[in-house]
């Protein structure tokens, strides 16, 4: 059989003498690889803490042989790089299943070549990528031919023993000791440092950096306005008593080993009384005390999927949100695609409302009259619109490919009446989805105007109520020029080609950051709006606020302690979610 030899830019890389089938697969390749795009991949290829936990090795006599040393950085590799895609358990996710069963069927050679360059359906080229060498390729080759490693589940005794009051309840202030206009307080991710700034909106200084876990990936307050609650992919919540003199934590729990989503009880009667967090491992969320974060309740949300109706071991809970006007939080469960309201008013008698919308759900946000929840059934294309006050899927509205709204955004169409909308990763649509099925019933929960944006890799979209622009981040796509800027629509003629802002060059960075501009946060009052300018944690980072009425810049905050700055939360505009 003759020899391989494939041009990858400006190497040629001669291989070993392949089965036919390996043949006709990479001949096939170029043409069906189009389909998959850099920020898709950039996306999925996202780290897990579980890198770094103790796991049993299962030795498989049919697989190749592995020593420990190589299955324990094998194991690491794996959930660095290929979890989020794969699953924990390897049982599929986004990505395909890679257990035993079919893995060793296909045999080292194959599943070399199938790592090294890819495949069509969205699996990274990790060899000629140069994110792996050949010998980082042939281990994995091997290690997915092993039983998968199970991680430890996390139980009420293990959160326990992580559950800290630094400061008890009758010891924190009882009226707010500062004079900082909390309304106006911004929470920063600093991602790679495992902290977040609490960022002065109207003086634009740094306030305090308080520990957290690794790579928060949300912040939410409490209904009074008074408790940040903050959760990184490490699973750990933490608590901020904004009332102190200098706002810090009170309180900490680990809920899990991994996770992305927190909350906190809204409804009249139950404002502060309680929070949840939702974990991807192991799969399940927590209730617990808001004041506290006493772990009082855990819900598995381990169960059938919602088309073929098969077990799902590992599905992942990707968002979580509070309702304003019932003791419910929406809770998001991503493999299965399903949707439970969970009544919190009896913790005892807990009553939960299973909804079917579609699988792959992750982020989303309320529309304009906080009734219906819009979320991202991500890989499925679609957004699932909930009725949170009937208990049941409104609709399931197909979008473009890949919809990562952040919680989306609101304003009135001024043909079609309000409107929500979401942008894309896979591709540089804007969909507007109508809102209103009283007054414009013809347009509901349908995409009424598709805008074209800058390109894919998009992963916040952001308006507010006194604004007439919305702004869209593109902060993963290839190119540097457009991950580096914003586009800016005018709401009141969205026929007009949008506007780029240059907010990478506004931020006067050095040369060699790859300044990522990532998610436009309005301040209050709704006149400023505010990006992070992400760059690796060695390197120089900012954030740069400019004017919504002139879209000029007004302001660059720099700091050595700005490292790697990604979501940022308004304190006001996330109490009543305002978007």
């Amino acid at each position: 059989m003759s020899r391989i030899r494939i041009k990858i830019k400006h190497a040629i890389i001669a291989l070993a003498p392949l089965p036919l089938a390996i043949n006709l697969a990479l001949a096939e390749e170029p043409a069906a690889k189009k389909g998959v795009t850099e920020a898709e991949v950039q996306y999925q290829a996202a780290s897990s803490p579980l890198a770094n936990e103790p796991m049993h090795q299962n030795i498989d006599p049919k697989a190749p042989p592995m020593t420990e040393a190589e299955f324990t950085k094998a194991r690491q590799i794996y959930f660095e790089r290929c979890a989020g895609c794969h699953g924990v358990l390897r049982k599929g996710a986004t990505g395909k299943p890679l257990t035993p069963d079919i893995t060793l069927p296909k045999g080292t050679e194959y599943l070399k070549v199938f790592i090294a360059y890819g495949s069509p359906a969205g699996m990274p080229n990790w060899q000629t990528s140069g994110e792996m060498t050949s010998q980082d390729v042939d281990l994995m080759a091997r290690y997915v031919q092993q039983e998968p490693p199970t991680p430890p589940e996390f139980g009420m005794k293990e959160m326990k023993a992580t559950w800290k009051v630094l400061v008890p309840p009758e010891k924190r202030p009882t009226k707010k000791m500062n004079n900082y206009n909390l309304d106006n307080l911004f929470s920063t991710t600093l991602r790679d440092s495992g902290e977040v700034a609490l960022v002065d909106g109207d003086t634009k200084q740094i306030i305090n950096i308080v520990k957290t876990g690794y790579a928060v990936h949300i912040s939410r307050m409490s209904a009074s306005g008074r408790y940040l609650f903050v959760i990184g992919r490490d699973a750990r919540v933490n608590l901020i008593d904004l009332w102190m003199e200098k706002p810090d934590n009170v309180a900490e729990i680990k809920v899990g080993l991994e996770a992305r989503s927190v909350d906190s009880s809204k409804a009249k009667g139950f404002e502060d009384k309680y929070a949840i967090a939702g974990t991807y491992w192991p799969p399940q969320f927590v209730l617990m005390d808001g004041n506290t974060l006493e772990p009082l309740k855990i819900v598995s949300t381990r169960g059938m999927t919602v088309d073929t109706q098969e077990y799902h071991p590992e599905p992942r809970v990707a968002s979580i949100v509070a309702t304003h006007d019932r003791p419910e939080f929406v809770v998001n469960v991503k493999e299965t695609g399903k949707i439970f309201l969970v009544n919190y008013s009896d913790l005892h008698n807990l009553k939960l409302t299973e909804i079917d919308a579609a699988r792959f759900l992750h982020d989303g946000g309320w529309d304009s009259t906080k009734r219906y929840f819009m979320v991202a059934a991500n890989q499925s294309n679609k957004i699932a619109v909930v009725d949170t006050k009937d208990g049941k899927l409104e609709s399931l509205v197909e979008v473009g490919k890949i919809p990562h709204p952040g919680r989306g955004a609101n304003f009135v169409h001024p043909q079609f009446g309000p409107v929500w909308a979401t942008s894309h990763l896979g591709d540089d649509s804007v969909a507007l989805i109508g809102t209103d099925p009283e007054k414009h019933k013809d347009q509901a929960w349908k995409v009424v105007q598709t805008l074209k944006g800058q390109g894919g890799g998009s992963l916040f979209i952001k308006t507010h109520p006194k604004s007439k622009n919305l702004y869209v981040d593109t902060a993963l796509n290839p190119d540097p020029k457009i991950s580096q800027s914003v586009a800016v629509f005018d709401l009141q003629d969205l026929n007009k080609p949008y506007q780029v802002l240059p907010i990478a060059e506004w931020a006067g960075l050095s040369d060699d950051g790859a300044k990522r501009v990532v998610q436009p946060e309005f301040n209050k009052a709704g006149d400023e709006v505010w990006f992070s300018v992400w760059s690796a944690k060695d390197k120089e980072s900012a954030l740069v606020v400019i004017d919504d009425k002139t879209l000029k810049l007004k302001k660059v905050i720099k700091d050595p302690k700005l490292i790697t700055p990604t979501g940022k939360f308004n304190v006001y505009n996330t109490q009543y979610d305002v978007y």
